[in-house]
């Protein structure tokens, strides 16, 4: 039997389809894969005719989404979150299939949560969070019609870096990484990261398993660093030395509007503004005990960090293989 992969020409989806056999899986994606092209069946799960389910399918992994902080207009959220999940849940009835792993987000749990485990009220802040947990809701229902047989995994993953990946992590990796960082901030904050290789990894762990029942997991590869143990980690593998000298949050804070001023003035979208500054400041911690508790990571967080560094900067691979996100 074959696994069905929604969304395999991303990101995730690309390390995904590297991980698991590739003569057992099929892609979906409304774009080409950059690696298993001959294995990618183009269709948007907006139009229900696109989503081509073949018979022979046991597994479909539901990865696709709309996940930038700048998607516009904020209709194609809830168009490609929602009803794509919708049209991929009928899909599956039409065949049979009682087998569903769906990539939701900790966005769910809103900003400022204190370490939130999978039972911790949702609270999402934007239309990306409200769109995956309508999603989830969707998928709930879904189960609960006719749960005999069902198998469903939702995974909340927290931000996910790795190879290739152009996201806030691999900014903020590029900018500690010039040797021209300077901590705003004390640098305790911890940061819940996830490396690609972990992620797919535990997919495939549930793919195997195909426990019957309904299950959430958060998922962050433990323990957490602080931005001084992630500025140690770096100066550590790239021989840096960076600035000991922090500067005090309220003058960031100060620095990163005038950022905002100067963006508007230029008409220009900046590296720099008030929210970054924010975000880099805050602790965003999410627990992840339940994953851990039955799956061993084959990545420590700072193995995936050495991974990234060396693709990236030490030895990087200029292939233009890239993908975008947040």
């Amino acid at each position: 039997m074959y696994n069905l992969i929604i969304g395999g020409s991303g990101f995730v989806g690309s390390f995904l389809m590297k991980e698991i056999n590739s003569e057992h899986i099929y892609n979906l994606d409304k774009n080409p894969s950059p690696f298993f092209n001959e294995k990618t069946t183009i269709g948007d799960i907006r139009n229900v005719s696109e989503i081509k389910i073949k018979s022979d399918i046991s597994s479909v992994v539901l990865l696709a989404a709309e996940h930038r902080d700048d998607v516009s207009p904020t209709s194609l959220y809830y168009d490609v979150n929602v009803q794509g999940t919708k049209n991929v849940l009928d899909k599956m009835d039409e065949v049979g299939i009682k087998h569903l792993i769906f990539t939701s987000s900790v966005a769910i749990y809103g900003l400022d949560k204190v370490n939130p485990n999978e039972t911790h009220p949702q609270d999402p802040f934007n239309h990306y969070g409200k769109s995956k947990w309508q999603a989830e809701q969707l998928i709930k229902e879904w189960y609960e019609k006719d749960p005999k047989d069902k198998s469903v995994t939702i995974i909340r993953p927290t931000v996910i870096f790795g190879e290739r990946n152009r996201g806030n992590v691999y900014n903020l990796l590029k900018q500690i990484s010039s040797g021209r960082f300077l901590m705003v901030g004390k640098g305790q904050n911890k940061k819940s990261m996830a490396y690609v290789g972990n992620v797919v990894a535990f997919i495939k762990d549930r793919l195997n398993k195909a426990e019957l029942g309904y299950q959430i997991f958060n998922y962050a590869d433990k323990p957490d660093f602080n931005m001084n143990e992630l500025v140690s980690t770096i100066e550590d593998r790239m021989n840096l030395s960076i600035p000991k000298r922090k500067i005090p949050y309220w003058l960031g804070l100060l620095g990163g509007f005038c950022f905002d001023l100067l963006s508007v003035v230029i008409r220009k979208k900046l590296s720099v503004s008030a929210v970054r500054v924010k975000k880099f400041c805050a602790t965003t911690q999410f627990d992840a005990a339940k994953a851990h508790s039955s799956f061993k990571a084959p990545y420590s967080l700072k193995d995936g960090l050495d991974k990234t560094l060396e693709h990236e900067f030490i030895n990087p691979k200029n292939d233009d293989i890239l993908f975008y996100s947040e």
